[in-house]
């Protein structure tokens, strides 16, 4: 967790083959899951988000065993951090266009 902005953005550059300035959130959590960095671009530079948690530690969602990263909603993203199980949120169906296509 010792990796600043020019870091980061290259990690999402090199790594995930992603543009650190497309307007997606990029999250870093550390191997024991207790801090958590979001790097997102503002349109006039990077802000990061950095959270060391006192007690407990953070979940991680679920991906397929050769992803190297995985997208999640900001409603998933909040709840990430706020301490809430993803594994046991049910949603409750909703209209979406992209269902209908």
């Amino acid at each position: 967790m010792r990796k600043g902005f020019d870091s980061l953005a290259g990690i999402v550059m090199n790594q995930l083959g992603k543009s650190p300035t497309g307007g997606e959130v990029f999250i870093f959590i550390n191997r024991r899951r207790n801090q958590v960095k979001l790097l997102y671009w503002e349109g006039d530079g990077f802000s990061i988000y950095y959270k060391r948690l006192e007690k407990g530690t953070y979940e991680i969602p679920v991906a397929g065993p050769d992803a190297s990263s995985l997208y999640i909603t900001s409603s998933q993203l909040r709840w990430m951090l706020e301490g809430v199980s993803l594994r046991s949120i049910q949603l409750r169906p909703r209209y979406s266009l992209q269902n209908q296509i």
